[in-house]
């Protein structure tokens, strides 16, 4: 009997290490501008992995849903990175929500390309977000090949956490988080706290989960000359400034911000991020708000920023403020971080994680006007003398520490996968089909 994870290569400790692996990636393109639509950390993780995993000669094609008819059906971003855009549905006017509707449809693309190549062509599929989940579950039957699942972020979290104005995740999603609890071989957290929700919430077996901390590109983000990048941002090279990154969204709380500023006479707010979610409601909303407080002549707004580009931001700002009622794990404290800048955080999710509190930031408490103005105005006062341990911090998540992480979680779930259904063939002297994930 021959698996389509029958492998030639294994690391240091003797795990198979993949040839090939299929990234799902629904809702969300790698290739998405983050900070605003539904594009955030978890574009930047899937690409930057799949960067990293190619530079160690491991291939990676990842699917997600094509949303506009310029598209290419193929992308190659770098040699052993592709992105297949997959047609599902109409390319405009769905969100997320939208996309159950759809999953049938990309299911089928997904397959139709996999049955263009010979049986096992793929090792493993890693799934990210619970859409994605639900369509891994399928390749990871029909192709005979382990499923790894990485929630990002999870419906029964999120609701416990609301923000004022925004809609609770519907029921069909927790459902769906289950399935895909209960279907994958192994599942991906970003932090142990997430991975005691995933035993808590959703009964998970704790020994099929794998911690693996998000990385940051440490080439890029780096610390620099603050005048130079307010300079080239246009800034005042002598206000106190307090940067936002992220989608304009109850959830990531810029809000909070914005009224912790009011109360803080000469701090300027530097806003870099688009309308996202239930922000799309009102997507002027943080300009009528500076207006209402008063502040509009110490707040800029800026759009969603590339790299690069993000990186002035950072070195920029005095500190980031990061208010979120939820987070995975907090993907922007680290790059702010990583550019000598300290952080103040809410103390949810993975924040914690991600910052070191009264070491390279400010862990907070709740979304409280006052205590958000008196953290960011007490780390005003601290910022420059936690700009290096910021930084040192920051280093310890490279993203070749986090494709050391995953290829370890992918070796276990092949060689698992390989031990549960070796045995039977050889018992019942039945042939397992690669191509259905059958037996024959």
């Amino acid at each position: 009997m021959r698996l389509a994870t029958d492998l030639s290569r294994s690391d240091a400790a003797g795990l198979p290490v993949p040839r090939r692996v299929a990234v799902l990636s629904v809702h969300t393109s790698p290739l998405a501008q983050p900070g605003t639509g539904d594009a955030g950390g978890m574009n930047v993780y899937v690409l930057q992995s799949a960067l990293k995993m190619a530079r160690r000669g491991v291939e990676v094609e990842i699917f997600t849903r094509a949303t506009s008819s310029a598209d290419q059906p193929l992308v190659r971003v770098a040699p052993g990175v592709l992105v297949r855009n997959v047609v599902a549905g109409p390319f405009e006017g769905l969100d997320k929500y939208d996309l159950p509707t759809q999953l049938c449809a990309f299911t089928a693309g997904v397959l139709r390309a996999e049955a263009t190549h010979e049986p096992g062509y793929y090792d493993i599929v890693h799934s990210h977000y619970w859409l994605s989940g639900q369509v891994g579950w399928l390749a990871r039957d029909r192709w005979a090949v382990p499923l790894v699942h990485t929630a990002h972020t999870l419906a029964a979290v999120k609701n416990a956490a609301l923000a004022e104005g925004d809609a609770p995740e519907p029921a069909l999603r927790s459902v769906g988080e289950q399935q895909v609890v209960d279907e994958a071989d192994r599942l991906i957290v970003n932090t142990e706290h997430e991975a005691q929700q995933l035993v808590s919430l959703h009964h998970a077996d704790r020994s099929r989960i794998d911690v693996v901390h998000p990385g940051v590109d440490l080439d890029t983000f780096t610390p620099g000359d603050r005048g130079a990048a307010r300079a080239a941002l246009g800034l005042d090279p002598t206000e106190q400034i307090v940067a936002f990154v992220g989608r304009i969204q109850p959830l990531k709380a810029p809000d909070v911000a914005l009224r912790a500023a009011a109360k803080l006479p000469g701090v300027r707010v530097l806003i870099a991020g688009g309308p996202s979610g239930s922000g799309l409601a009102a997507p002027d909303g943080l300009v009528r708000l500076a207006a209402d407080l008063g502040i509009s002549d110490r707040v800029t707004f800026l759009p969603p920023q590339s790299r690069d580009q993000l990186v002035n931001v950072y070195r920029a700002a005095d500190l980031v403020a990061v208010p979120s009622y939820s987070e995975s794990f907090g993907l922007v404290a680290v790059e702010a971080q990583a550019c000598g800048t300290p952080v103040a955080a809410a103390a949810v999710g993975g924040l914690p994680v991600a910052v070191r509190d009264g070491e390279t930031g400010l862990l907070v408490d709740g979304h409280d006007d006052g205590d958000w103005a008196h953290a960011i105005g007490d780390l005003l006062q601290r910022a420059d003398g936690m700009r290096t341990a910021a930084a040192a911090h920051a280093a310890t998540f490279s993203w070749e520490h986090t494709v050391d992480a995953l290829l370890a979680s992918y070796g276990r779930a092949i060689a698992d996968y390989r031990t549960r259904h070796q045995p039977v063939a050889r018992r019942t002297g039945r042939r397992f089909s690669r191509r259905r994930g059958v037996r024959a």
